[in-house]
């Protein structure tokens, strides 16, 4: 009997479609709305297995069960991109158009054999992921940015502004949160550093995290917000909701974008200052992008001790200039000196975070800001990640080392009862 290799991808798609609508015609939405999840894709479940059973079509069995899946997922899932979400190895899913699905593995990109059937199969997908958290994507607003039921970050751009069809990126973020223990096992960074910036936190000191695109800033971001304290109250910001906060007294905030007549529209900004009036102890904003920047240095500065973010940027200079920047947008005629000495005082550090060329992502280095030389804000490096090649694998080798200059805040860090030992500022650790 020809198998599924000799059946055109084309009419594979053909006869998955048909079925698809067969057995949607066949079943009771009714009553299948009142089942549970589970009991709910056993019953349809068994229903598309008899359907295809029944099909004259050149496929053997396991591959009459992969066809019953794949109708079930289109279903109740996602289609084609549901067993891409089961896979834990991926770190990404990039659809750039219906037939061109891929994903990175270990920070390395690869090409699937999935595909759609057409742009407007895509096209559904994409409206059913944006609709359930109350978003639209269409031609009157061709980009959105949602998320998954998980927490995974969601970008789609259609045409016209896509060119060659509905485009779709998912950053993932697993089941398992990575915890810090994940991040020493994996080298992002060594225990002196993770024992640095804990006690930073845990002393209420103002972060920056720092980084390009994909570079692991909200990873690093969802880490160190587990050692705020469980008795804080923490208000987080976000424009599609993916930090994972485990603590008890937890407010999550969410812009919103304009309604299909260009109202409605919720600002970061916006939430930045309502939440000033919400008594939080803590202010996490997911990323600064624009004059929210403003408000976030503001809460810093105003006994919102211990905030976090994140910034795009490459280094920590360039971190701070973008803030700088960020801070002009919101059009308040502020001198420059004045937004550089509030951006001195408000932030206490910044880490910076990269991808590297073999994929692995590393904290390059945690900078101290100590204050300012004329018109300049100065720093000073505690830790630093030193490249020192690439080995036969193509891996990237370095070392984590201390620069032997303690920071300037450590006697406040211990009057917060986070006393440092001597010996972080000394220990190296190659990889």
């Amino acid at each position: 009997m020809p198998n599924l290799q000799a059946f055109e991808r084309s009419d594979y798609q053909q006869v998955k479609a048909d079925l698809h609508r067969k057995i949607l015609d066949r079943l009771d939405l009714e009553k299948l709305g009142k089942a549970t999840g589970e009991a709910a894709r056993e019953e349809v479940l068994v229903l598309i297995r008899n359907s295809v059973n029944s099909e004259a079509v050149p496929l053997s069995f396991a591959e009459r069960e992969r066809l019953a899946r794949e109708i079930l997922d289109e279903i109740f899932g996602l289609g084609p991109l549901e067993p891409l979400l089961k896979d834990p190895s991926i770190s990404d899913i990039l659809v750039n158009r219906f037939d061109r699905v891929y994903v990175e593995r270990a920070g390395k990109l690869e090409v699937t054999g999935l595909s759609f059937k057409d742009n407007q199969h895509l096209m559904q997908i994409i409206d059913r992921i944006v609709s359930r958290i109350g978003r639209r994507v269409d031609e009157s607003s061709p980009m959105v940015d949602a998320r998954l039921a998980d927490g995974s970050r969601v970008n789609a751009i259609i045409p016209p502004l896509a060119l060659d069809g509905a485009c779709l990126s998912i950053r993932r973020f697993g089941r398992d949160p990575i915890t810090s223990r994940n991040m020493i096992e994996n080298k992002t960074l060594s225990d002196p550093m993770l024992e640095f910036l804990s006690a930073m936190v845990k002393g209420r000191l103002n972060l920056l995290i720092s980084g390009g695109t994909g570079a692991g800033k909200t990873t690093l971001l969802n880490v160190l917000s587990g050692y705020i304290p469980n008795s804080e109250r923490i208000v987080t910001i976000e424009d599609a909701a993916e930090l994972q906060l485990k603590q008890e007294h937890v407010v999550r905030l969410e812009t919103r974008p304009p309604n299909i007549e260009g109202k409605g529209a919720v600002r970061m900004r916006q939430l930045v200052i309502n939440s000033l009036r919400m008594r939080p102890d803590r202010i996490v904003v997911g990323e600064v992008r624009g004059e929210e920047a403003f408000d976030m240095l503001q809460a810093m500065n105003t006994g919102h001790e211990g905030s976090l973010t994140t910034v795009h940027a490459n280094s920590p200079s360039d971190a701070l200039a973008r803030v700088e920047n960020m801070v002009s947008m919101a059009n308040l005629n502020i001198p420059e000196r004045a937004i550089r000495q509030q951006v001195a005082s408000a932030i206490h550090a910044v880490v910076q975070i990269a991808r590297l060329s073999d994929g692995t992502r590393k904290v390059m280095t945690v900078s101290e800001l100590t204050g300012m030389e004329g018109e300049v804000i100065t720093m000073q490096d505690v830790f630093v990640f030193e490249r020192t090649g690439i080995d036969e694998s193509g891996r990237v080798r370095g070392v984590f080392k201390p620069t032997g200059a303690p920071p300037r805040f450590a006697e406040r860090l211990a009057i917060a009862g986070c006393r440092l030992n001597p010996a972080i500022f000394e220990s190296r650790l190659e990889v």
